[in-house]
């Protein structure tokens, strides 16, 4: 997209330095006439006072000279000023022209959907820095949250393509006769659509945790009720798993200011994603404990583990690592992030730990204790 320049007809460049030379000239004018009516006035009063009226062909040599001294040096004055002024005023509207061309420039390629756009600071102005800081961090938003929605339909297409295959495939078989509404089609079919609605309610989750648009219910709970609540909850998937589940809270494990529903949302995720990643006959650990301003809830596991390569990446949604989030094990790949966007709502972080495959892993949830919670609705 073409943008006019600096200096164009109709740029703001142009504008400034007319402006600038209309002031010049009104300042001209102005130094002028006051100079040619107050001068020779004031300074015949200076005669006058110096007791020298009585020569009048003296006084009117000496006030005709001032005056032709006066006017040669005021113009010069003038001139040499206006040119300074012209000069400067030249340079500054050059410098400011070219700084809001490129910030149009730069606006016009956002507006294009080039993200990467930036402009340099102009440094002719806090003002200007300010703006041109500003503008480089919105694109940088923009361009960021552009590779996510890039991904997230990548991912997103490829978190379809099983189910809708596999949905498509069956359908087919069954118009053609090659398969019968038996009870396996049917288990099948089912498994495959609860599939597919169980992305589409974890997309929807972790978009709203993300966006900030979730609706907080707060209520001071203590640790030890949350731990308690979470191991309950998960003891029939366990027991099917034949997994154990334990509980280990410390005395005043301290109370936290959340909303109940949403830790239980939270804590349920990491027990789920344990007893997926834990072999028959593994152990899983809910903990919590104090520790200075915060309290720490902790889902320990003996399972799968994970490598340490993959441990910064596995709350990113549908993240996957052959030890950690495989496919195999029917998750959405959006749990951990919903986690993530959860505990993060309630001003607190979540981290995870493992020494390694094979030796297991430790999810910590590490929020405010209630005299320091400060939570944004």
């Amino acid at each position: 997209m073409r943008t006019r320049d600096a200096v164009g007809p109709g740029s703001i460049g142009r504008r400034l330095l007319v402006s600038i030379v209309l002031v010049l000239v009104a300042a001209a004018t102005t130094a002028w006439v006051v100079a040619t009516v107050v001068g020779p006035a004031l300074f015949h009063e200076h005669l006058v006072r110096a007791n020298i009226a009585d020569h009048e062909l003296a006084d009117l040599h000496v006030e005709e000279a001032f005056q032709s001294a006066s006017t040669i040096a005021l113009g010069l004055a003038m001139v040499v000023a206006g040119v300074t002024a012209l000069t400067v005023s030249v340079v500054l509207t050059r410098r400011v022209g070219k700084s809001v061309s490129q910030m149009s420039r730069a606006a016009a390629q956002v507006g294009a959907g080039q993200f990467h756009a930036r402009v340099p600071l102009p440094g002719i102005g806090v003002e200007f820095d300010q703006l041109a800081h500003s503008f480089n961090t919105m694109a940088a938003h923009l361009e960021a949250d552009e590779r996510l929605r890039e991904r997230l339909l990548t991912d997103v297409a490829h978190e379809l393509r099983t189910p809708a295959a596999t949905l498509t495939a069956y359908v087919e078989a069954i118009e053609d006769g090659v398969r019968v509404m038996d009870t396996e089609t049917i288990a099948v079919l089912n498994d495959q659509a609860q599939r597919l609605t169980r992305l589409a309610r974890d997309l929807a989750a972790v978009t709203r945790a993300e966006s900030g648009e979730l609706d907080l219910h707060l209520a001071e709970v203590p640790a030890a009720e949350l731990i308690d609540a979470a191991a309950l909850a998960a003891r029939e998937r366990a027991d099917a798993a034949e997994v154990t589940v334990t509980t280990q809270v410390i005395p005043d494990a301290g109370v936290v200011r959340v909303d109940r529903v949403r830790l239980a949302q939270v804590l349920d995720n990491l027990v789920v994603n344990a007893i997926r990643h834990t072999p028959a006959g593994g152990s899983i650990t809910l903990a919590a404990r104090r520790d200075a301003g915060s309290v720490e809830l902790t889902v320990t596991d003996t399972g799968e583990g994970i490598d340490a390569e993959h441990l910064p990446h596995v709350f990113e949604r549908f993240y996957r690592a052959d030890s950690a989030r495989d496919r195999r094990h029917g998750g959405s790949g959006v749990g951990l992030a919903i986690c993530r966007a959860l505990v993060q709502a309630h001003g607190g972080t979540v981290q995870a730990a493992s020494d390694g495959p094979g030796r297991g892993a430790r999810f910590t949830v590490r929020l405010p204790a209630t005299k320091d919670v400060t939570t944004r609705l």
